[in-house]
Protein backbone atom coordinates (compact mmCIF):
# COMPACT_ATOMS: atom_id res chain seq x y z
CA UNK A 1 0.00 0.00 0.00
CA UNK A 2 1.39 3.20 -1.07
CA UNK A 3 1.60 6.36 1.18
CA UNK A 4 0.55 10.09 0.50
CA UNK A 5 3.45 11.75 1.25
CA UNK A 6 2.76 14.99 -0.28
CA UNK A 7 1.58 17.31 2.39
CA UNK A 8 5.42 15.71 4.36
CA UNK A 9 7.12 16.60 0.91
CA UNK A 10 5.80 20.23 1.22
CA UNK A 11 6.28 20.75 4.25
CA UNK A 12 10.30 19.90 4.23
CA UNK A 13 10.33 21.71 0.95
CA UNK A 14 9.02 24.60 3.26
CA UNK A 15 11.45 24.09 5.96
CA UNK A 16 14.40 24.44 3.56
CA UNK A 17 13.23 27.33 1.64
CA UNK A 18 12.72 29.50 5.01
CA UNK A 19 15.75 28.10 6.70
CA UNK A 20 17.86 29.45 3.63
CA UNK A 21 16.14 32.55 3.84
CA UNK A 22 17.54 33.03 7.48
CA UNK A 23 20.72 32.01 7.16
CA UNK A 24 20.99 34.42 4.26
CA UNK A 25 18.40 37.47 5.79
CA UNK A 26 18.61 36.71 9.26
CA UNK A 27 15.16 37.45 11.56
CA UNK A 28 12.42 38.56 9.08
CA UNK A 29 12.69 41.91 10.98
CA UNK A 30 16.01 42.58 9.72
CA UNK A 31 15.06 41.22 6.05
CA UNK A 32 15.46 44.68 4.38
CA UNK A 33 19.00 45.77 6.14
CA UNK A 34 20.09 42.24 5.31
CA UNK A 35 18.71 42.46 1.68
CA UNK A 36 20.71 45.52 1.03
CA UNK A 37 23.65 44.49 1.85
CA UNK A 38 23.53 41.27 -0.27
CA UNK A 39 23.08 43.81 -3.30
CA UNK A 40 25.85 45.42 -2.34
CA UNK A 41 28.38 42.89 -1.32
CA UNK A 42 26.79 39.52 -2.61
CA UNK A 43 25.31 36.18 -0.86
CA UNK A 44 28.73 35.34 0.91
CA UNK A 45 28.60 38.85 2.70
CA UNK A 46 24.70 38.52 3.83
CA UNK A 47 25.58 35.20 5.70
CA UNK A 48 28.76 36.91 7.12
CA UNK A 49 26.36 39.99 8.49
CA UNK A 50 23.90 37.11 10.47
CA UNK A 51 26.29 34.58 11.56
CA UNK A 52 27.73 36.36 14.49
CA UNK A 53 31.40 35.56 15.44
CA UNK A 54 32.32 35.17 18.98
CA UNK A 55 35.70 36.80 21.12
CA UNK A 56 37.95 33.81 19.97
CA UNK A 57 37.04 33.99 16.27
CA UNK A 58 36.60 37.70 15.67
CA UNK A 59 39.59 38.88 18.02
CA UNK A 60 38.88 42.03 20.84
CA UNK A 61 39.24 41.75 24.23
CA UNK A 62 38.86 39.56 27.62
CA UNK A 63 38.57 41.15 30.76
CA UNK A 64 37.40 40.11 34.23
CA UNK A 65 36.63 42.96 37.09
CA UNK A 66 36.52 43.18 40.52
CA UNK A 67 33.45 45.06 41.42
CA UNK A 68 34.38 47.20 45.10
CA UNK A 69 31.16 46.30 46.79
CA UNK A 70 32.45 48.65 49.76
CA UNK A 71 31.67 51.83 47.76
CA UNK A 72 28.16 50.49 47.70
CA UNK A 73 28.27 50.14 51.62
CA UNK A 74 30.10 53.48 51.85
CA UNK A 75 27.39 55.32 49.64
CA UNK A 76 24.49 53.59 51.49
CA UNK A 77 25.89 54.44 54.90
CA UNK A 78 25.87 57.93 54.22
CA UNK A 79 22.70 58.16 52.97
CA UNK A 80 21.36 56.62 55.74
CA UNK A 81 23.17 59.51 58.04
CA UNK A 82 21.17 61.85 55.98
CA UNK A 83 17.99 60.64 56.32
CA UNK A 84 18.51 59.47 60.24
CA UNK A 85 20.14 62.92 60.86
CA UNK A 86 16.51 64.53 59.28
CA UNK A 87 14.33 62.26 61.35
CA UNK A 88 16.19 62.56 64.66
CA UNK A 89 15.77 66.44 63.94
CA UNK A 90 11.86 66.50 63.22
CA UNK A 91 11.88 63.96 66.19
CA UNK A 92 13.73 66.35 68.50
CA UNK A 93 16.35 63.68 69.36
CA UNK A 94 19.49 66.53 70.00
CA UNK A 95 23.32 64.14 69.12
CA UNK A 96 26.84 65.47 69.59
CA UNK A 97 27.78 64.05 66.19
CA UNK A 98 26.88 60.80 63.70
CA UNK A 99 29.28 59.70 61.50
CA UNK A 100 30.57 56.49 59.55
CA UNK A 101 32.82 54.71 61.12
CA UNK A 102 36.61 55.41 60.12
CA UNK A 103 37.31 51.43 59.66
CA UNK A 104 34.07 49.58 58.60
CA UNK A 105 32.23 51.63 56.11
CA UNK A 106 29.08 50.04 57.10
CA UNK A 107 28.91 50.99 61.08
CA UNK A 108 27.38 54.62 61.91
CA UNK A 109 28.61 55.97 64.71
CA UNK A 110 26.06 57.93 67.11
CA UNK A 111 27.28 60.41 69.80
CA UNK A 112 25.70 62.20 72.65
CA UNK A 113 21.96 60.67 72.57
CA UNK A 114 20.08 61.47 75.59
CA UNK A 115 18.91 58.41 77.28
CA UNK A 116 15.77 59.79 77.75
CA UNK A 117 14.91 59.28 74.06
CA UNK A 118 16.66 56.13 72.96
CA UNK A 119 12.81 54.19 72.46
CA UNK A 120 12.23 57.35 70.00
CA UNK A 121 15.67 56.13 68.30
CA UNK A 122 14.58 52.76 68.36
CA UNK A 123 11.78 53.25 66.64
CA UNK A 124 13.24 56.00 64.47
CA UNK A 125 16.01 53.48 63.30
CA UNK A 126 13.26 50.60 62.57
CA UNK A 127 10.84 52.19 60.91
CA UNK A 128 12.68 54.25 58.85
CA UNK A 129 15.89 52.09 58.36
CA UNK A 130 14.68 48.91 58.64
CA UNK A 131 18.10 46.99 57.30
CA UNK A 132 20.02 48.51 60.02
CA UNK A 133 20.75 47.43 63.72
CA UNK A 134 20.81 49.65 66.69
CA UNK A 135 23.11 48.98 69.39
CA UNK A 136 23.89 51.02 72.75
CA UNK A 137 27.48 52.22 73.41
CA UNK A 138 29.04 53.68 76.18
CA UNK A 139 29.01 57.51 77.42
CA UNK A 140 25.16 58.15 75.44
CA UNK A 141 26.70 56.57 72.24
CA UNK A 142 24.75 54.13 69.77
CA UNK A 143 26.08 52.19 66.73
CA UNK A 144 24.35 51.75 63.51
CA UNK A 145 25.12 48.54 61.43
CA UNK A 146 23.41 46.70 58.50
CA UNK A 147 22.31 43.02 59.08
CA UNK A 148 24.19 40.46 57.62
CA UNK A 149 21.20 39.48 55.28
CA UNK A 150 20.83 42.94 54.35
CA UNK A 151 25.16 43.86 53.71
CA UNK A 152 25.00 40.39 51.23
CA UNK A 153 21.65 41.50 49.68
CA UNK A 154 23.49 45.14 48.88
CA UNK A 155 26.52 43.75 47.33
CA UNK A 156 24.77 41.68 45.18
CA UNK A 157 22.61 44.26 44.05
CA UNK A 158 26.08 46.34 43.03
CA UNK A 159 27.23 43.44 41.08
CA UNK A 160 24.04 43.56 39.47
CA UNK A 161 23.63 46.74 38.78
CA UNK A 162 27.20 46.91 37.65
CA UNK A 163 26.68 44.69 35.00
CA UNK A 164 23.53 46.39 33.64
CA UNK A 165 25.42 49.47 33.81
CA UNK A 166 28.68 48.47 31.79
CA UNK A 167 26.17 47.03 29.17
CA UNK A 168 24.37 49.83 28.59
CA UNK A 169 27.27 51.39 27.99
CA UNK A 170 28.93 48.81 25.31
CA UNK A 171 25.63 48.90 23.65
CA UNK A 172 26.33 52.70 23.04
CA UNK A 173 29.75 52.14 22.11
CA UNK A 174 28.16 49.42 19.60
CA UNK A 175 30.13 46.44 20.45
CA UNK A 176 28.51 43.44 18.71
CA UNK A 177 27.51 40.30 20.70
CA UNK A 178 29.59 41.23 23.92
CA UNK A 179 29.56 38.35 26.32
CA UNK A 180 29.18 40.74 29.87
CA UNK A 181 27.80 37.83 33.34
CA UNK A 182 28.76 37.57 36.50
CA UNK A 183 32.18 35.37 36.81
CA UNK A 184 33.29 33.42 39.67
CA UNK A 185 31.61 32.07 42.87
CA UNK A 186 30.91 35.03 45.52
CA UNK A 187 33.57 37.21 44.63
CA UNK A 188 32.14 40.06 43.19
CA UNK A 189 33.61 39.69 39.79
CA UNK A 190 32.16 40.32 35.90
CA UNK A 191 33.55 38.86 32.88
CA UNK A 192 33.52 41.18 29.77
CA UNK A 193 34.39 39.83 26.48
CA UNK A 194 34.45 42.57 23.50
CA UNK A 195 34.60 41.08 19.98
CA UNK A 196 35.97 42.90 17.27
CA UNK A 197 36.68 45.78 19.69
CA UNK A 198 38.86 48.71 17.61
CA UNK A 199 40.04 50.82 20.96
CA UNK A 200 40.64 48.90 23.92
CA UNK A 201 41.87 51.54 26.12
CA UNK A 202 38.92 53.77 25.53
CA UNK A 203 36.26 50.99 26.55
CA UNK A 204 38.46 50.06 29.50
CA UNK A 205 38.02 54.02 30.42
CA UNK A 206 34.32 53.79 29.69
CA UNK A 207 33.86 50.95 31.73
CA UNK A 208 35.86 52.18 34.76
CA UNK A 209 34.62 55.15 35.40
CA UNK A 210 31.84 55.89 38.51
CA UNK A 211 30.49 58.87 37.26
CA UNK A 212 29.18 59.59 40.49
CA UNK A 213 27.59 63.11 39.53
CA UNK A 214 27.08 65.18 42.74
CA UNK A 215 26.43 69.15 42.88
CA UNK A 216 26.83 70.12 46.14
CA UNK A 217 27.23 73.85 47.88
CA UNK A 218 31.10 75.17 47.79
CA UNK A 219 31.75 77.10 51.02
CA UNK A 220 34.33 79.70 51.85
CA UNK A 221 32.83 81.22 48.57
CA UNK A 222 33.67 78.63 46.51
CA UNK A 223 37.81 79.75 47.13
CA UNK A 224 40.31 77.58 45.39
CA UNK A 225 42.81 76.24 48.09
CA UNK A 226 46.25 74.81 46.93
CA UNK A 227 46.59 72.32 49.83
CA UNK A 228 44.44 70.88 52.59
CA UNK A 229 46.82 72.52 54.84
CA UNK A 230 45.54 75.74 53.32
CA UNK A 231 42.20 74.81 53.91
CA UNK A 232 42.57 73.70 57.74
CA UNK A 233 44.86 76.62 58.26
CA UNK A 234 42.07 78.91 57.38
CA UNK A 235 39.56 76.84 59.23
CA UNK A 236 42.24 77.37 62.63
CA UNK A 237 42.46 73.35 62.24
CA UNK A 238 38.90 72.44 62.41
CA UNK A 239 36.63 72.27 59.60
CA UNK A 240 33.17 73.09 59.72
CA UNK A 241 30.34 70.36 60.67
CA UNK A 242 29.30 68.11 57.68
CA UNK A 243 31.96 69.49 55.43
CA UNK A 244 34.90 67.71 53.81
CA UNK A 245 37.90 68.70 51.56
CA UNK A 246 37.52 67.66 47.96
CA UNK A 247 40.09 67.25 45.40
CA UNK A 248 39.71 69.11 41.99
CA UNK A 249 40.71 71.96 39.39
CA UNK A 250 40.55 75.85 39.36
CA UNK A 251 37.53 76.64 37.40
CA UNK A 252 37.44 78.58 34.63
CA UNK A 253 35.50 80.82 35.81
CA UNK A 254 37.97 82.06 38.84
CA UNK A 255 40.39 83.44 35.85
CA UNK A 256 42.75 81.02 36.89
CA UNK A 257 44.77 78.19 34.45
CA UNK A 258 44.01 74.29 34.85
CA UNK A 259 45.94 73.99 38.36
CA UNK A 260 45.60 70.92 40.83
CA UNK A 261 44.25 71.32 44.30
CA UNK A 262 41.03 71.67 46.64
CA UNK A 263 37.96 73.28 47.75
CA UNK A 264 35.72 72.75 50.94
CA UNK A 265 32.18 71.35 50.51
CA UNK A 266 29.40 70.71 52.29
CA UNK A 267 29.02 66.77 52.66
CA UNK A 268 25.20 66.50 51.36
CA UNK A 269 24.40 67.08 47.87
CA UNK A 270 21.95 69.20 46.24
CA UNK A 271 20.98 66.49 43.43
CA UNK A 272 23.12 63.50 42.55
CA UNK A 273 23.35 61.55 39.91
CA UNK A 274 20.51 59.25 40.79
CA UNK A 275 18.12 62.59 39.69
CA UNK A 276 19.53 62.99 36.04
CA UNK A 277 17.13 62.03 33.55
CA UNK A 278 19.60 63.02 30.87
CA UNK A 279 23.16 64.31 29.39
CA UNK A 280 24.51 65.43 26.02
CA UNK A 281 27.57 66.98 24.59
CA UNK A 282 27.59 70.69 23.88
CA UNK A 283 29.70 73.79 24.30
CA UNK A 284 29.60 76.26 27.19
CA UNK A 285 29.09 80.08 26.76
CA UNK A 286 32.77 80.41 26.00
CA UNK A 287 32.69 77.82 22.71
CA UNK A 288 34.54 74.90 25.15
CA UNK A 289 33.05 71.41 25.18
CA UNK A 290 30.65 70.79 27.89
CA UNK A 291 27.91 68.22 29.27
CA UNK A 292 24.33 69.70 29.58
CA UNK A 293 21.91 67.76 31.78
CA UNK A 294 18.33 67.82 32.86
CA UNK A 295 16.95 66.58 36.27
CA UNK A 296 13.94 64.49 36.52
CA UNK A 297 11.16 66.39 38.11
CA UNK A 298 11.63 65.39 41.83
CA UNK A 299 15.70 66.09 41.29
CA UNK A 300 14.77 69.44 39.45
CA UNK A 301 12.01 70.53 42.14
CA UNK A 302 14.87 69.36 45.22
CA UNK A 303 17.02 71.92 43.45
CA UNK A 304 15.21 74.80 42.88
CA UNK A 305 14.65 74.92 46.39
CA UNK A 306 17.72 74.43 47.46
CA UNK A 307 18.92 77.06 44.77
CA UNK A 308 16.17 79.59 46.13
CA UNK A 309 17.51 79.34 49.30
CA UNK A 310 21.51 79.81 48.52
CA UNK A 311 21.40 82.18 45.79
CA UNK A 312 24.57 84.11 46.07
CA UNK A 313 26.45 81.29 47.45
CA UNK A 314 28.31 78.27 45.25
CA UNK A 315 27.85 75.20 43.45
CA UNK A 316 30.50 73.06 43.18
CA UNK A 317 29.89 69.74 39.94
CA UNK A 318 31.26 67.20 41.48
CA UNK A 319 32.30 63.92 39.58
CA UNK A 320 34.12 60.66 40.79
CA UNK A 321 34.95 62.78 43.93
CA UNK A 322 36.70 65.62 42.01
CA UNK A 323 35.36 69.23 41.67
CA UNK A 324 35.12 69.52 38.01
CA UNK A 325 33.46 73.18 38.04
CA UNK A 326 32.47 75.86 40.62
CA UNK A 327 29.55 78.79 40.09
CA UNK A 328 27.71 81.34 42.03
CA UNK A 329 24.16 80.72 41.65
CA UNK A 330 22.91 83.97 40.45
CA UNK A 331 19.15 82.85 40.24
CA UNK A 332 17.27 79.95 41.19
CA UNK A 333 17.91 77.24 39.03
CA UNK A 334 15.44 74.12 38.49
CA UNK A 335 16.25 71.32 36.30
CA UNK A 336 19.21 71.58 33.66
CA UNK A 337 22.94 72.39 34.32
CA UNK A 338 26.56 71.83 32.74
CA UNK A 339 29.58 70.23 33.28
CA UNK A 340 32.86 71.83 32.09
CA UNK A 341 35.99 71.73 32.25
CA UNK A 342 39.52 70.59 30.91
CA UNK A 343 37.65 68.46 28.34
CA UNK A 344 37.44 67.99 24.38
CA UNK A 345 34.58 66.91 22.49
CA UNK A 346 35.24 63.14 22.20
CA UNK A 347 35.84 63.55 26.45
CA UNK A 348 32.23 65.39 26.89
CA UNK A 349 30.87 63.24 24.69
CA UNK A 350 31.73 60.17 26.48
CA UNK A 351 31.09 61.70 29.86
CA UNK A 352 27.30 62.46 28.45
CA UNK A 353 27.17 58.83 27.52
CA UNK A 354 28.29 57.18 30.59
CA UNK A 355 26.03 59.98 32.70
CA UNK A 356 22.99 58.52 30.32
CA UNK A 357 23.95 55.05 31.13
CA UNK A 358 23.76 55.66 34.51
CA UNK A 359 26.18 55.88 37.57
CA UNK A 360 28.38 52.45 38.89
CA UNK A 361 27.41 51.69 42.42
CA UNK A 362 30.76 51.33 43.09
CA UNK A 363 34.28 51.41 41.60
CA UNK A 364 35.79 48.54 39.48
CA UNK A 365 39.56 47.43 39.89
CA UNK A 366 40.69 44.96 36.72
CA UNK A 367 41.60 41.71 37.52
CA UNK A 368 42.80 40.07 34.26
CA UNK A 369 43.12 41.45 30.20
CA UNK A 370 43.69 39.92 27.55
CA UNK A 371 43.54 40.93 23.54
CA UNK A 372 43.06 38.04 21.08
CA UNK A 373 43.87 39.44 17.76
CA UNK A 374 41.98 39.00 14.44
CA UNK A 375 45.11 37.16 12.91
CA UNK A 376 44.32 34.36 15.32
CA UNK A 377 40.41 34.59 15.20
CA UNK A 378 40.86 33.98 10.97
CA UNK A 379 43.79 31.14 11.78
CA UNK A 380 40.73 29.37 14.05
CA UNK A 381 37.94 30.41 11.31
CA UNK A 382 40.29 28.83 8.65
CA UNK A 383 40.92 25.88 10.49
CA UNK A 384 37.90 25.01 12.18
CA UNK A 385 36.07 24.94 8.43
CA UNK A 386 38.51 22.69 7.06
CA UNK A 387 37.85 19.87 10.41
CA UNK A 388 34.29 20.75 9.63
CA UNK A 389 34.58 19.68 5.54
CA UNK A 390 37.01 17.17 6.11
CA UNK A 391 34.98 15.16 8.90
CA UNK A 392 31.54 15.84 7.23
CA UNK A 393 33.06 14.75 3.97
CA UNK A 394 34.59 11.78 5.40
CA UNK A 395 31.19 10.41 6.82
CA UNK A 396 29.03 11.40 3.56
CA UNK A 397 31.54 8.93 1.73
CA UNK A 398 32.22 6.28 4.21
CA UNK A 399 27.45 6.40 4.35
CA UNK A 400 27.77 5.70 0.26
CA UNK A 401 29.65 2.88 0.44
CA UNK A 402 28.27 1.43 3.44
CA UNK A 403 25.25 1.60 3.20
CA UNK A 404 24.99 2.08 -0.63
CA UNK A 405 21.77 4.02 -1.90
CA UNK A 406 20.43 4.65 1.86
CA UNK A 407 23.65 6.61 2.24
CA UNK A 408 22.30 9.25 0.10
CA UNK A 409 19.34 9.34 2.02
CA UNK A 410 21.83 9.90 5.24
CA UNK A 411 23.93 12.21 3.36
CA UNK A 412 20.90 14.71 2.40
CA UNK A 413 19.70 14.56 6.22
CA UNK A 414 23.45 15.55 7.16
CA UNK A 415 23.54 18.67 4.43
CA UNK A 416 19.95 19.84 5.68
CA UNK A 417 20.89 19.47 9.55
CA UNK A 418 23.70 21.83 8.57
CA UNK A 419 21.16 24.28 7.04
CA UNK A 420 18.94 24.20 9.82
CA UNK A 421 21.59 24.14 12.32
CA UNK A 422 22.74 27.92 10.84
CA UNK A 423 19.56 29.56 10.13
CA UNK A 424 18.49 28.72 14.19
CA UNK A 425 21.75 30.50 15.31
CA UNK A 426 21.09 33.77 12.52
CA UNK A 427 17.13 33.76 13.43
CA UNK A 428 18.04 33.92 17.54
CA UNK A 429 21.38 35.78 16.63
CA UNK A 430 23.40 33.16 18.49
CA UNK A 431 27.22 33.57 18.60
CA UNK A 432 29.48 31.15 17.08
CA UNK A 433 32.89 30.46 19.10
CA UNK A 434 35.37 27.83 18.36
CA UNK A 435 34.15 25.67 20.74
CA UNK A 436 31.26 25.93 19.08
CA UNK A 437 32.56 24.63 15.69
CA UNK A 438 33.23 22.15 18.18
CA UNK A 439 29.53 21.44 18.58
CA UNK A 440 28.81 21.42 15.30
CA UNK A 441 31.00 18.81 13.91
CA UNK A 442 29.65 16.65 17.28
CA UNK A 443 25.99 17.23 15.96
CA UNK A 444 27.04 15.59 12.45
CA UNK A 445 28.46 12.57 14.18
CA UNK A 446 25.45 12.74 16.40
CA UNK A 447 23.34 12.93 13.14
CA UNK A 448 25.52 9.76 11.95
CA UNK A 449 24.80 8.02 14.76
CA UNK A 450 21.14 8.49 14.40
CA UNK A 451 20.46 6.97 11.08
CA UNK A 452 23.36 4.10 11.99
CA UNK A 453 20.58 2.70 14.57
CA UNK A 454 18.12 3.30 11.89
CA UNK A 455 19.54 1.44 9.35
CA UNK A 456 21.13 -1.20 11.30
CA UNK A 457 17.45 -1.94 12.58
CA UNK A 458 16.02 -1.82 9.10
CA UNK A 459 18.91 -4.40 8.21
CA UNK A 460 17.55 -7.20 10.69
CA UNK A 461 14.21 -6.62 9.79
CA UNK A 462 15.47 -7.72 6.09
CA UNK A 463 17.26 -10.50 7.66
CA UNK A 464 14.06 -11.74 9.55
CA UNK A 465 12.24 -11.53 5.94
CA UNK A 466 10.17 -8.30 6.15
CA UNK A 467 9.68 -6.96 2.99
CA UNK A 468 11.32 -3.42 2.69
CA UNK A 469 8.06 -1.61 3.71
CA UNK A 470 7.50 -3.80 6.72
CA UNK A 471 10.59 -3.30 7.67
CA UNK A 472 11.53 0.55 6.96
CA UNK A 473 8.32 1.24 9.32
CA UNK A 474 9.93 -1.30 12.20
CA UNK A 475 13.49 0.00 11.77
CA UNK A 476 11.40 3.47 12.49
CA UNK A 477 9.52 2.56 14.92
CA UNK A 478 12.23 0.49 17.50
CA UNK A 479 14.65 2.77 16.27
CA UNK A 480 12.43 5.71 17.40
CA UNK A 481 12.69 5.56 21.40
CA UNK A 482 16.82 5.03 21.40
CA UNK A 483 17.37 8.44 19.48
CA UNK A 484 14.71 10.52 21.36
CA UNK A 485 16.30 9.60 24.70
CA UNK A 486 20.23 9.76 23.65
CA UNK A 487 19.07 13.63 22.54
CA UNK A 488 17.45 14.66 25.38
CA UNK A 489 20.33 13.29 27.77
CA UNK A 490 22.53 15.57 25.56
CA UNK A 491 20.42 18.57 25.53
CA UNK A 492 20.22 18.69 29.16
CA UNK A 493 23.90 18.22 29.58
CA UNK A 494 23.92 21.09 27.38
CA UNK A 495 21.59 22.76 29.08
CA UNK A 496 23.84 22.70 32.33
CA UNK A 497 26.77 23.56 30.15
CA UNK A 498 24.65 27.35 29.04
CA UNK A 499 23.84 27.86 32.70
CA UNK A 500 27.09 27.68 34.43
CA UNK A 501 29.84 28.26 32.01
CA UNK A 502 31.40 31.02 30.19
CA UNK A 503 31.43 32.64 26.87
CA UNK A 504 32.92 29.86 25.20
CA UNK A 505 31.35 26.92 26.63
CA UNK A 506 28.24 28.32 26.29
CA UNK A 507 28.47 29.11 22.65
CA UNK A 508 29.13 24.99 22.37
CA UNK A 509 26.46 24.36 24.34
CA UNK A 510 23.93 26.63 21.95
CA UNK A 511 25.26 25.31 18.64
CA UNK A 512 24.77 21.67 19.78
CA UNK A 513 21.69 22.20 21.13
CA UNK A 514 20.50 23.67 18.29
CA UNK A 515 22.13 20.99 15.67
CA UNK A 516 20.68 18.04 18.37
CA UNK A 517 16.89 19.73 17.35
CA UNK A 518 17.91 20.20 13.91
CA UNK A 519 19.18 16.17 13.70
CA UNK A 520 15.87 14.93 15.48
CA UNK A 521 13.81 16.28 12.72
CA UNK A 522 16.53 15.52 9.66
CA UNK A 523 17.03 12.11 11.20
CA UNK A 524 13.63 10.99 11.67
CA UNK A 525 11.21 12.63 9.55
CA UNK A 526 12.82 14.01 6.42
CA UNK A 527 14.66 10.19 6.29
CA UNK A 528 11.62 8.57 6.94
CA UNK A 529 9.71 10.45 3.79
CA UNK A 530 12.88 9.51 1.69
CA UNK A 531 12.30 5.81 2.52
CA UNK A 532 8.53 5.85 2.09
CA UNK A 533 9.25 7.65 -1.27
CA UNK A 534 11.66 4.98 -2.33
CA UNK A 535 9.42 1.86 -0.83
CA UNK A 536 6.16 3.25 -2.71
CA UNK A 537 8.45 2.80 -6.07
CA UNK A 538 9.59 -0.48 -5.56
CA UNK A 539 8.31 -3.00 -7.52
CA UNK A 540 7.18 -6.35 -6.07
CA UNK A 541 10.08 -8.62 -4.36
CA UNK A 542 12.40 -5.54 -5.64
CA UNK A 543 15.16 -5.25 -2.95
CA UNK A 544 15.94 -2.38 -0.58
CA UNK A 545 19.37 -0.28 -1.28
CA UNK A 546 20.74 -0.53 2.04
Amino acid sequence: MKKNLTWKIVLIIGVVVFSFLLMVLGPPSDWGDSWSIIRQKGLVAGIQQNIHLGLDLKGGTHLILQVKVEDAVKADANQAIERLKEDMRSNNISYSDISPSPTDPGLILIKGVSPDVSGTLRTVVRDRLPEYELKSGVENSWTLSMSPQALSALKSRAVEQAIETIRNRIDQLGVSEPTIQQHGLGDYQILVQLPGVDDPARVKEIMQSTAMLDIRQALDNGRFYDSEAQVLQAHNGVLPPDSEIVPGQASASQGEGPRQGYYLLTRASAVSGRDLKDASPGSNENGQPAVHFNLTREGGNRFYNFTSAHVGDYLAVVLDGRVRSVASIREPIRDSGQISGSMDDQQSKDLAMVLRSGALPAGIKYLQESTVGPSLGADSIREGVHAAIYGMAAVMIFMLVYYRFAGINADLGLVLNLLILLAFMAAFKATMTLPGIAGLILTVGMGVDSNVLIFERIREELRAGKTPSQAVQQGFAHAWLTIVDTHVTTIVSAAILFLFGTGPVKGFAVTLTFGLLANLFTSVFVSRVIFDSIVNRHQRGEALSI
